[in-house]
C-alpha cells in the first residue's frame, strides 16, 4: 500500500442552548478524549448537514433539536510530532434549539453529557474553538432559549 494523503473530512456539531445553559459532551474517544465539546460527528454519505447535526445530538445525548440559521464553519487541522498532516476536518457548527424534554441520556461516544451555565464554560477543559462557536450560536437563537 502506498501513502495516501490525508483528505479533509466533513463533520457537524450543534451548540444547543436551553434555559440559558449550553449542552456539552465530554469526549470519550480521540481526538480530544476527556475534553468538553459540542455534540457532533461525521456526516454520512447523502446526509444533509442539518439532518446530521440533529442525528448526532440524538445519538450522543438522547435529545431532539431543531437547527437554527446558517451554520458557522470550523476548520481543524492537526499535525503529528514530525509536522506531517494527521487530520483535517471541516465542521459545520449549527445553533440548536431543544424540542421536547431536556433529560439527557449520554450515548457511547460521550463519557458524560450535561447542561452548563455560561460562567463555567471558560474553566472547563474544552476543545479548540468551543467558546467562540457556542456564543456565536447563542446569538442566532430566539431570546427564550437564552434568557
Amino acid at each position: 500500500m502506498g501513502d495516501w494523503p490525508v483528505m479533509p473530512r466533513l463533520g457537524v456539531s450543534a451548540a444547543v442552548w436551553h434555559a440559558g445553559r449550553l449542552l456539552l459532551v465530554r469526549r470519550g474517544k480521540a481526538p480530544y478524549a476527556g475534553l468538553w465539546s459540542l455534540p457532533g460527528g461525521h456526516v454520512e454519505a447523502g446526509e444533509l448537514l442539518a439532518d446530521a447535526a440533529r442525528r448526532e445530538v440524538l445519538e450522543e445525548c438522547g435529545l431532539s433539536i431543531e437547527t437554527v440559521g446558517v451554520p458557522s464553519l470550523l476548520e481543524s487541522v492537526r499535525h503529528d510530532g514530525d509536522g506531517h498532516l494527521a487530520a483535517h476536518y471541516v465542521i459545520a457548527v449549527f445553533a440548536g434549539r431543544l424540542v421536547g424534554s431536556d433529560a439527557i441520556h449520554a450515548g457511547d461516544d460521550a463519557e458524560e453529557a450535561g447542561w452548563h451555565e455560561p460562567e463555567v464554560l471558560s474553566i472547563l477543559p474544552h476543545t479548540p474553538g468551543l467558546l467562540r462557536y457556542a456564543f456565536e450560536a447563542r446569538d442566532k437563537l430566539p431570546d427564550e432559549a437564552c434568557p
